[in-house]
């Protein structure tokens, strides 16, 4: 076997060597005490390094200090967003109970109830007697506040006395006019003075009768009222239990049919006639209006004209029409009122039975209280008494036995305890002997 030779051993260089002896200086230059320029400058290190830890130290403080601020600052904002996120919340809330209540109004406008008013009590109390009083006013001279004796004599004198004196005013007119009533007679003043009652006693009558009936007329109101009231509730309560869901659309208002159509110009004259034509041709409805819209531009006067006649004879038989129309409006309203006006005395009729009715029972109350009064004023009191029933002196009676019971009772639980106290003296003496 052939045998592998070993490598021969590598010399070392002499510059090895001489760089181990630089490094064993360098250890031994280390060990060795420091010269005074050498501790000058580690003291110079020291105070540098001393320096920059305070730095640090200082900056270390600055940055817990801006951590703590920032720290501070988001608890703030996260402050500020939660407040904001609850504000969010209420206010959804908030708009869905809106939606809901919304939906209620929506829900209550679908109820539309069939009310049946009677005539006049659409109007107000304050605003019906306003009316009242003004139409009886103008109408009825019989509800003007009679003059007195003293001014239906003015009238009559005024006249002379303004020509005697045409310069005086209506101050010394009047002073003249009061001077020469306090010198007339009691015999010249009558005559103006019957008149003055006849005129009153007239007045008091239709004023009278006016009260009456208001009163009446009020007394119906409120019974109508009642009942209107309670048919309102019952609608109300079936369209409750109905229970309608969707909004209905709001009902157009229905024209009324035998209104005549307003009459159509020369143009849709002509642009009528046309669109047959141009149908045929097979234009569109925007073409076609285009189309009558350019040659009704182009037209001449000459060619307008007979589309003008039509229109005029149009219109003349519209405005025929429509007088027609006016005048069976005016007479079916003149006709209602009428009805209405029979109507109010139907139920002016009505008022015054029930207030009758209403008297009536009130006269047989106040009799019945009258009779009772006298009946008491009446009695002698020197009228022996009724005797007292059998039942009623059985209940006098009852209370002062229970009364007697309960006072023999007690007295009966009293001896008993005293007899018990002797008894258990009596076992306790026996039992020392």
């Amino acid at each position: 076997m052939a045998t592998t030779a070993s490598p021969a051993p590598t010399k070392k260089s002499r510059n090895s060597r001489k760089a181990l002896k630089q490094k064993n200086e360098i250890v031994a230059t280390a060990e060795t005490p420091s010269s005074p320029v050498s501790a000058a400058k580690g003291k110079g290190k020291k105070s540098s390094f001393e320096k920059d830890l305070l730095e640090m130290q200082a900056m270390l403080e600055k940055m817990t200090i801006e951590k703590d601020k920032t720290e501070e600052l988001l608890k703030e904002k996260e402050e500020i967003l939660r407040k904001k996120e609850e504000e969010l919340v209420t206010r959804d809330a908030e708009q869905e109970r809106l939606k809901t209540e919304l939906k209620k109004l929506q829900k209550m406008k679908e109820f539309k109830p069939n009310m049946t008013f009677a005539c006049g009590q659409s109007l107000t109390q304050g605003e019906e007697e306003k009316m009242n009083k003004k139409k009886k006013k103008k109408d009825c001279p019989e509800t003007k506040r009679p003059s007195s004796s003293y001014i239906l004599w003015c009238k009559e004198q005024r006249d002379e006395i303004k020509k005697e004196n045409p310069e005086a005013d209506f101050k010394e007119t009047s002073n003249i006019l009061g001077a020469k009533w306090k010198s007339l007679s009691a015999e010249e003043k009558k005559p103006y003075e019957e008149r003055y009652k006849v005129e009153k006693e007239a007045y008091l009558q239709v004023v009278a009768k006016e009260k009456r009936e208001r009163e009446a007329m009020k007394l119906l109101d409120d019974e109508q009222k009642q009942k209107t009231a309670m048919d309102l509730l019952d609608q109300y309560l079936q369209f409750v239990q109905e229970g309608e869901q969707d909004i209905k659309k709001k009902s157009k208002k229905q024209k009324d049919p035998r209104k005549p159509k307003h009459p159509i110009s020369a143009f849709l004259v002509y642009a009528n006639q046309r669109r047959a034509e141009l149908r045929e041709e097979n234009k569109n409805v925007v073409e076609v209006a285009k189309m009558t819209g350019e040659e009704w531009k182009k037209l001449s006067d000459k060619q307008k004209a007979p589309f003008e006649e039509v229109a005029k004879k149009n219109k003349e038989t519209y405005l025929e029409a429509m007088e027609e129309y006016k005048r069976t409006k005016e007479e079916e309203a003149m006709s209602q009122k009428k009805e209405e006006e029979e109507l109010l005395k139907l139920h002016k009729q009505e008022a015054l039975q029930l207030l009758k009715k209403k008297e009536k029972t009130d006269n047989l109350i106040k009799k019945e209280k009258e009779t009772k009064k006298k009946k008491n004023e009446n009695v002698d009191p020197n009228k022996p008494k009724k005797p007292a029933s059998s039942f009623l002196l059985f209940r006098y009676v009852i209370p002062s036995l229970q009364q007697r019971c309960k006072e023999d009772f007690d007295r009966r639980t009293s001896w008993d305890e005293q007899l018990n106290s002797y008894r258990s003296n009596l076992s306790e003496m026996e039992g020392i002997g």
